[in-house]
């Protein structure tokens, strides 16, 4: 069995679960991304990385749409979600949000229960037939957040009273509770201390098992402990990408080099 499961991972990395082709992304005047190609593998976690205002952020809000909710941007160019246009005018992009999860720079738990944060996915796109499979929906995101222990006597308490590291947690079983493909992460620990830090890390390894995760990270270090590929952005273009080992220990480009070695940044 498990060199079956073995070949099946094998087999499914070699299908990206994202592929784009060609994105050009403007702010008005600005053109903040340049011709950028990549694929992005099922199962693993990938880091973008690269130095502020460098487009890393950028690029990952045009993998869910979330830069449609911006007047001045436009995005170009082809981004598939397993071989499906995403920028199709057929695709609805809140169902796509349902699809591609998103956690956010500071935990933003909604001013709802804890129990109601994480069913508001569900309830919305009709998941759960009945309050049992809500429940079991509800808890199983939470055990998957690793945060059912602390929060299961107190679901119906207020998810912004929870610790900054808690609320972090919340808001990944939120993004998890619809059961999406991918979970894009924009610099997720950037506000927490480094014990909610490491225990996030922790869960985001896990969450591989199920999920294609992509990490914009200004950290390093992170993108070195948590991701599998790596991909490093400078001045809105994609310089280089591939293993995380290799972009670390022996870059192909001087600008990445440069980077990590802190030369640039």
């Amino acid at each position: 069995m498990n060199d079956m499961r073995l070949m099946e991972r094998a087999v499914g990395h070699d299908i990206p679960k994202i592929s784009a082709k060609n994105v050009q992304v403007h702010y008005g005047d600005t053109h903040a991304i340049k011709d950028v190609d990549i694929e992005i593998p099922s199962k693993m976690v990938t880091a973008f990385i690269g130095p502020s205002g460098c487009g890393k952020s950028t690029f990952l809000r045009c993998l869910n749409r979330m830069n449609d909710t911006i007047d001045s941007c436009r995005v170009r160019g082809e981004i598939l979600l397993d071989n499906e246009d995403i920028y199709d005018a057929k695709v609805d992009p809140v169902q796509l949000r349902a699809k591609v999860g998103m956690v956010f720079q500071k935990p933003n738990p909604f001013p709802k229960s804890i129990y109601d944060n994480v069913a508001y996915g569900p309830k919305i796109h009709g998941l759960a037939a009945s309050k049992t499979e809500l429940d079991e929906i509800v808890e199983n995101s939470l055990r998957k957040a690793a945060l059912w222990d602390q929060a299961k006597d107190r679901l119906n308490q207020p998810g912004t009273g929870l610790s900054g590291g808690q609320q972090q947690r919340l808001c990944i079983a939120r993004a998890i509770a619809t059961s999406p493909d991918v979970l894009l992460m924009d610099e997720p620990c950037s506000a927490l201390d480094p014990i909610a830090t490491a225990q996030v890390e922790e869960l985001i390894d896990e969450l591989r098992e199920n999920f294609s995760v992509v990490i914009v990270t200004h950290s390093m270090q992170q993108a070195a402990r948590v991701s599998q590929k790596t991909a490093f952005f400078h001045l809105g273009n994609l310089v280089e990408f591939g293993e995380t080992n290799q972009i670390f220990t022996n870059p192909d480009d001087p600008r990445t080099e440069s980077y990590i070695t802190g030369r640039i940044g």
